[in-house]
């Protein structure tokens, strides 16, 4: 059966994709309702088939971009981490392309931008623990055979680190790298104290995560998207604020995801006061183990590299996630199909340059931010 767009609600749709291969907090009902108070439009769509079993879901994102001189004023469709199905299954693998290249072609879509979480490979490559995923591979040709091709805008981190949760607290930090366990203790032999956090604390880790951004060089949106995100997963029960102090002083604080027995590191900040003494160590292990006590079977510290190397923006990042006893896992990344090919080479040949500018805007507006603070 072709996938069809539902009318459920949150509860709903939340349990079905739940029991889904793949199922991702990007996929939920609330992430969807989010995205759509900034600009989107969600198209929910479930495939069951004849004994009406599920079998695949994907939380459509659209967004209609105007151009000047172009009167149709075309969309573009992103399922992130998503469409979710088991895609190992060629028939159902099959059928939800068909209808996502055909739901793109019904939009007169520039784009349609799939990146479910599909595992290529796993470890460095070019390592003795790397390992090829034939699945991952085999969708990958698959793909190109359809006349997808890999993005330039991957909107999600490609590859990333995977802790597995099932392990007792005890084997948890036998898996840690020996100087990661000695600076989550010597965090707690300096006192770094790690609490709960409340809403009423989003607006605080807010500043401390605009602060982060401009010390580390990347860009991220105005207050009001952070306090809507964080807020209202929290307000669902399905987020934590965590927050490392020193003399009841915040200098450290993640948001930590849970859904489907999965969690996820997606926002961290931290201040350069008491650095030396590793608020960000005890941080992540009181995750850990806060997710792990939820029922969590999996905690995603949300990027890695692309490439394996120095010279790599994450490749600081990562050493330190790798430490804490993950696997390093390589994913499929985003895929874009195009049904009007001239319409979508004169936006990704645009798109750089609007983002670059974005980028400059969106720094300018942090740092003006902070200065109002």
């Amino acid at each position: 059966m072709a996938g069809e767009e539902v009318n459920i609600d949150a509860a709903t749709w939340n349990q079905n994709i739940a029991a889904l291969p793949g199922c991702h907090i990007l996929q939920t009902w609330e992430w969807g309702q989010i995205k759509a108070r900034y600009g989107w439009e969600i198209i929910p769509r479930l495939w069951h088939d004849e004994h009406h079993r599920l079998k695949a879901a994907a939380m459509i994102l659209q967004r209609t971009i105007p151009i000047a001189g172009y009167s149709m004023r075309p969309r573009i469709l992103y399922i992130p981490r998503g469409p979710l199905l088991d895609w190992n299954d060629a028939l159902w693998r099959k059928r939800v392309l068909d209808d996502v290249e055909l739901l793109a072609r019904q939009q007169r879509a520039i784009l349609v931008k799939i990146d479910p979480e599909v595992v290529i490979g796993e470890g460095v490559p070019g390592t003795t623990d790397a390992r090829e995923n034939e699945t991952g591979s085999a969708l990958v040709t698959e793909l190109r055979q359809r006349g997808w091709q890999f993005s330039n805008d991957q909107v999600q981190f490609r590859n990333t680190v995977w802790i597995d949760l099932r392990h007792s607290e005890e084997e948890l930090l036998a898996r840690m790298k020996q100087k990661t366990r000695y600076n989550l203790r010597l965090a707690q032999k300096k006192g770094v104290v790690v609490r709960s956090g409340s809403t009423e604390d989003l607006p605080m880790l807010y500043r401390m995560y605009a602060r982060t951004s401009i010390r580390d060089g990347f860009v991220i949106r105005p207050e009001e998207y952070y306090l809507s995100v964080w807020g209202s997963f929290m307000q669902r029960g399905m987020a934590k604020a965590l927050v490392a102090e020193v003399d009841n002083t915040p200098v450290a604080g993640l948001l930590l995801f849970l859904f489907a027995g999965k969690s996820w590191y997606l926002y961290g900040m931290s201040l350069d006061e008491h650095r030396e003494k590793m608020p960000n160590y005890l941080l992540q292990w009181e995750a850990m183990r806060q997710a792990r006590a939820a029922g969590c079977k999996q905690y995603d510290l949300w990027g890695a590299p692309d490439i394996f190397d120095t010279s790599d923006a994450l490749w600081g990042v990562y050493r330190f996630k790798e430490g804490l006893g993950g696997k390093t896992v390589r994913l499929l990344g985003a895929w874009d199909y195009a049904p009007q090919k001239w319409l979508y080479q004169l936006y990704t040949t645009i798109l750089p340059h609007l983002l670059a500018l974005m980028r400059v805007r969106g720094k300018a507006q942090t740092r003006s931010s902070l200065g109002s603070t």
